[in-house]
C-alpha cells in the first residue's frame, strides 16, 4: 500500500509539472521557479536515492601519453521522473587535497554546450594540443593552470541532449531553464549520495556565458532544499560566473562598449543615443532613424569577432550542419575510426581551431570506449548545438543574485574586458543596481608583477573582477590570470 501511495503521489507531481510547463511565464521568474521548486522538492522527497548506475575510473585517454596524472571518473546519474534523463559527467579530484578542498559543479553555457569544452578548453587538467589536424585522434597535453590544482570539479552535461547526456523518452527530452535548474539540483544530491566522502566539502556552482541565467537559480534551489531538510545536506558556500548573461539586455551595452573601444565614431554614437534612446534591442519599426543608425553600427562591426574584439573573425563550431565537412579533408582522411561529424576546420591561427579538434576527439570510437559512453545513446557528439529547441523561461537572474546576497553566499563575477557579447559594462550595471556598500574599492589586481585586471568587492560578499585582455571565455585566452584569480578567491583571499 505504501508503494502504491508513493506512486500515486509521483503521478500527481508529474501532472503538476506538465501544468507548470504550460503556464504563460512573465518577468516574475522568481515566482515561477519557486512553484517549480515545490514540485522538484516533492519529487526529491519521495526519491529513494541510490548510487549512480554507471561510474568508472578512467586511467588512460586516447591522445594523452601514458596514464593520467590525476583521478578522472566518468559516469551517468539518472534525474527526473523515472530517471529518464541520463546525465553524463566528468569528475576530477583535486590534485591538492581532495578531502578538504572545495567541490565545484561546472556547467558550460549555450544553453547546451558540453562541459567537455570547460574541461579541455578552459579550466581542466588536460588540453587539446594546438597542432594541425592529420586525421588521427587529436593529441592531449597537461594544463598547468588547471583549477583542479585547488578544487575538485564535476563537469556536467546539462540540459538534456547536451554532450553525452541523453533522454530515454520523448517527454524527458524537453529542455528549458527551469528544467535545467531542477535537473542540476537533483544531479548534485544524487552524486553526493554516491560519493559520501565529499559530503562535508564546501560546494560552489559555476559556469560562464549563458550559465549566468541558470546558475544563480540552481544555487537558490539548493539553498531552499537545504532549508527544507532535503537530504543529503549540501555544504553550499557560493557561486562564480564568467561573462554571464543576467538581464538579457546585454546587447544594449554593446553600443557604448564599441564606442569606448574606438570601433564606432563619436557622431554615430551620439546619433544612436538620440534616435534609439538607449534601447537598441526592442526598436519600434516606425523609428526609422534608429533603424538606419543600427544598420550603420552593424555594418561597421560586421568584421569584428564579438566574443573577443582583438581576435580574427573565424568560423565557429556551432554544430548545426552535419554536411559541411570539407570534401578534400574527407578524401585525405577517410576517418575509419571516427563517427560522422559536421566539422569543418578553420584556419590554424584561429582560437576556434581547438573547438573543432574537440569534436574530432569526442567522436572517436576509442575515446567513447575510454569514457565508458553507452553505445547507441547518442549519435554525433556536438560541442554547442544551437538547433535543439529550448524554452527560455527564466527571463532574468537578477532576483536570484539579490536573494543569494541576502543569505550571505559568496560570489565571484568576472568579465573578460574584450568581450562584446556580454560586455563588462552590462555586468557592472546590474551589480551597481544592487546598491551594496563597497568594501574594497576599484583597484588593479596582479599576476607576475603585472596588472591582470581590476576588481572591487562589496558588503554582500560579492567580488567583481575584470580580466585584462580577456575574451568572452576568459580562461581560454588568459589561463594564467584566471587561475590566479580563482585560486585566491576560492581560498578566501583578496585578489
Amino acid at each position: 500500500m505504501e508503494m502504491m501511495r508513493e506512486k500515486g503521489e509521483k503521478r500527481r507531481a508529474l501532472k503538476m509539472g506538465k501544468m507548470n510547463s504550460s503556464l504563460n511565464l512573465t518577468s516574475s521568474s522568481y515566482g515561477v521557479v519557486h512553484y517549480g521548486l515545490i514540485l522538484s522538492l516533492l519529487l526529491l522527497s519521495h526519491c529513494s536515492f541510490h548510487p549512480a548506475s554507471c561510474a568508472s575510473t578512467v586511467k588512460f585517454l586516447p591522445g594523452f601519453p601514458g596514464s593520467l596524472p590525476f583521478v578522472l571518473e566518468t559516469g551517468y546519474v539518472g534525474v527526473g521522473e523515472s530517471e529518464d534523463v541520463q546525465t553524463f559527467y566528468y569528475f576530477i579530484e583535486s590534485e591538492n587535497n581532495p578531502k578538504d578542498d572545495p567541490l565545484m559543479l561546472w556547467l558550460s553555457g549555450g544553453p547546451g554546450c558540453s562541459s567537455l569544452a570547460g574541461l579541455f578548453l578552459q579550466i581542466g587538467p588536460v588540453a587539446l594540443k594546438h597542432e594541425e589536424y592529420n586525421g588521427s585522434t587529436p593529441n592531449l597535453i597537461s594544463r598547468t593552470q588547471s583549477w583542479t590544482k585547488v578544487s575538485s570539479i564535476i563537469f556536467v552535461d546539462l540540459p538534456v541532449n547536451t554532450g553525452f547526456t541523453y533522454a530515454r523518452t520523448e517527454l524527458a527530452a524537453e529542455r528549458s531553464d527551469t528544467l535545467l535548474v531542477h535537473q542540476a539540483h537533483q544531479f548534485l544530491r544524487k552524486w553526493l549520495v554516491d560519493h559520501p566522502k565529499f559530503l562535508s566539502n564546501e560546494v560552489y556552482i559555476a559556469g560562464d556565458s549563458y550559465s549566468g541565467i541558470p546558475v544563480p537559480a540552481i544555487v537558490q534551489e539548493i539553498a531552499q532544499g537545504n532549508e527544507k531538510g532535503v537530504q543529503p545536506w549540501i555544504n553550499l558556500q557560493g557561486y562564480l560566473l564568467g561573462n554571464g548573461f543576467t538581464t538579457r539586455s546585454e546587447k544594449n551595452f554593446r553600443i557604448p562598449f564599441a564606442h569606448g573601444m574606438g570601433l564606432i565614431s563619436d557622431e554615430l554614437y551620439e546619433s544612436l543615443q538620440r534616435s534609439c534612446k538607449g534601447d537598441y534591442i526592442n526598436v519600434d519599426p516606425k523609428n526609422l532613424p534608429c533603424h538606419r543608425d543600427m544598420e550603420s553600427f552593424n555594418e561597421l562591426l560586421s568584421g569584428i569577432f564579438v566574443y573577443n574584439i582583438l581576435e580574427p573573425l573565424c568560423e565557429r563550431d556551432r554544430g548545426n550542419k552535419e554536411t559541411s565537412l570539407r570534401r578534400s579533408l574527407l578524401k585525405k582522411f577517410p576517418r575509419k575510426n571516427f563517427l560522422k561529424t559536421h566539422l569543418k576546420l578553420p584556419p590554424f591561427n584561429c582560437s576556434s581551431y581547438e573547438e573543432f579538434l574537440c569534436g574530432y576527439w569526442a567522436n572517436d570510437h576509442n575515446v567513447r570506449t575510454a569514457l565508458h559512453i553507452r553505445e547507441g545513446s547518442i549519435g554525433t557528439w556536438r560541442r554547442c548545438p544551437s538547433d535543439i529547441p529550448f524554452k527560455y523561461d527564466i527571463l532574468s537572474s537578477f532576483e536570484y543574485h539579490v536573494n543569494l546576497s541576502r543569505k550571505g553566499y559568496r560570489s565571484l563575477i568576472y568579465s573578460g574586458d574584450h568581450d562584446m557579447a556580454v560586455p563588462f559594462l552590462s555586468t557592472q550595471a546590474w551589480i551597481r543596481s544592487l546598491n551594496y556598500s563597497i568594501v574594497d574599492d576599484w583597484r588593479p589586481w596582479h599576476t607576475n608583477g603585472q596588472v591582470a585586471g581590476y576588481t572591487r568587492s562589496y558588503s554582500n560578499q560579492m567580488t567583481f573582477a575584470t580580466v585584462k585582455g580577456g575574451s568572452h571565455i576568459a580562461p581560454m585566452n588568459k589561463p594564467e590570470e584566471c587561475f590566479a584569480m580563482y585560486t585566491r578567491w576560492i581560498s578566501k583571499r583578496a585578489l
